[in-house]
């Protein structure tokens, strides 16, 4: 696997040639010389995300049901509106 970089310069200027870069490896875009992004091939990004839970489930919690939970009342954060 190889690393590419490329300017937004030549990023903007060849995309069709970074995106050929990606099928090698990552392409590191950079802004002003610090890299701001990274190019994948989608099989890449599928590869790199492949069995990791989705928000669906990391936000489902199992055994939620379980835990006591009562909030208390928010007081003082919000006050009446004024019209003059």
């Amino acid at each position: 696997m190889s690393v590419t970089t490329f300017s937004s310069r030549q990023f903007n200027q060849d995309t069709s040639r970074a995106k050929q870069a990606a099928t090698l490896g990552p392409v590191i875009i950079t802004d002003r010389g610090r890299p701001s992004h990274v190019l994948l091939s989608v099989e890449e990004y599928q590869r790199l995300t492949a069995g990791q839970p989705g928000i669906i489930d990391l936000l489902a919690m199992p055994g939620i049901e379980d835990v006591d939970f009562t909030p208390p009342r928010a007081r003082g954060i919000a006050t009446p509106a004024v019209f003059d």
